[in-house]
């Protein structure tokens, strides 16, 4: 009932540790009434980032399971359902952060912008959970997009996902680019002012890094 909530997503344990989970067993566990104080909602998160949910009758003891019912209904088990939600939609705002971007390249880009800019992946689009952007905070404008595609949109004959980042450049420089080697028109951009690279170890990291911050410099009003 919850697996969409944390997906795409991995666990910042200190985070978790402040918003009141103890850690036992593997487990980091955090404990709250529900429906009015007559359950207790336990939430555990496993160091893997699974996430499990248990709910105890306070009156008997014995473990409430109907809400794991899919044909289940009425208004006790629809509140005990809203109130774990709820729980849970907070955990993973407050407790969670993106893991979309897995290859090295995509990470210690991230990690640069971090450093350089102070600035972190901005995921706008609910239906889009793939695809983030990075902007200045003083223009407001974007300098990069980190998406995830298949080749084949960027005309590569290859069925396969690839990370990509799309950066701003000046349209006379662009002319000089060899597009279609290492370098592809700007996916879903304006193509006469940006471009594309796959992050994939094509481009050397130092090289990346340096189209990047040609990028941020560009984006201004």
């Amino acid at each position: 009932m919850h697996e969409n909530l944390f997906r795409l997503k991995k666990p910042d344990y200190e985070r978790l540790q402040s918003f009141g989970f103890s850690k036992a067993d593997g487990f980091y566990h955090y404990h709250t009434e529900i429906a009015n104080g007559q359950f207790l909602l336990t939430v555990s998160i496993a160091d893997g980032g699974r996430v499990e949910t248990k709910v105890i009758d306070r009156d008997g003891g014995d473990e409430y399971l109907l809400y794991r019912a899919p044909t289940a209904s009425g208004a006790l088990v629809g509140l005990i359902r809203a109130e774990i939600e709820a729980t849970l939609e907070r955990i993973a705002g407050d407790c969670f952060e993106p893991d979309v971007f897995k290859s090295d390249c995509a990470k210690e880009l991230i990690a640069h912008v971090r450093r350089t800019y102070g600035d972190e992946p901005e995921f706008l689009w609910q239906k889009l959970p793939t695809n983030a952007v990075f902007r200045r905070k003083d223009t407001g404008k974007w300098y990069a997009a980190l998406l995830t595609v298949s080749k084949r949109k960027l005309g590569i004959d290859s069925d396969e996902t690839a990370e990509i980042i799309d950066l701003r450049i000046r349209p006379e420089e662009l002319s000089l680019l060899p597009l279609g080697e290492k370098y592809f028109p700007g996916y879903h951009m304006n193509k006469r002012s940006w471009y594309t690279l796959l992050l994939d170890g094509s481009v050397p990291q130092n090289e990346l890094y340096r189209r990047l911050d040609e990028s941020y410099l560009l984006a201004v009003k």
